[in-house]
């Protein structure tokens, strides 16, 4: 009887890695489809992006991304990346009548960006950000992209996991 039972026992642990293997290699290939699937519009978690220079607004966007905890690797090297995030920015000061007429004493700032995926050359993610009264500038301009950028991939993320879940 004992015998019968070890092999019920070893036949439910190989059958268990199995699907575990199973898992681990359909996630794998699911976050390397999203990376070459030119109609995924997806950034999935931990990617690997590449912030190109942009006078200086790419380190107030790497601080950004790291405030509000956007969960992507930023890297140096742009072979290594999945997605290129390519930024341009603007800042004026307060103009005279803006300051002595009205009493605002803070300039306006601009700035957007675009995420492209390298492999599939496909604008996955853009968006701009204006601040009329920027107490901040670049830096409150920054963290509002990265903000809208983290939501983003949340929304892609829980779209993802209904898609899996309904497939099931």
């Amino acid at each position: 009887m004992r015998p019968k039972l070890i092999i019920a026992a070893l036949i439910i642990a190989a059958l268990g890695s199995l699907s575990l293997a199973h898992a681990q290699v359909t996630k794998s290939t699911d976050q390397i489809s999203t990376l070459t699937d030119p109609t995924d519009l997806r950034i999935p978690r931990n990617s690997k992006v590449y912030i190109a220079p942009a006078d200086g607004f790419e380190q107030y966007l790497a601080a950004a991304f790291r405030k509000k905890s956007v969960p992507l690797l930023i890297v140096t090297d742009r072979d290594l990346a999945d997605f290129e995030i390519t930024a341009t920015h603007d800042k004026q000061d307060a103009s005279f009548a803006r300051t002595y007429v009205w009493g605002i004493l803070h300039g306006s700032a601009t700035a957007s960006i675009q995420v492209v995926n390298l492999r599939t050359k496909v604008v996955v993610f853009a968006d701009s950000s204006t601040r009329l009264v920027a107490f901040r500038g670049e830096r409150s301009t920054a963290e509002k992209l990265a903000k809208y950028l983290k939501r983003k991939m949340e929304k892609d993320e829980k779209k993802s996991k209904l898609a899996a879940a309904n497939q099931k």
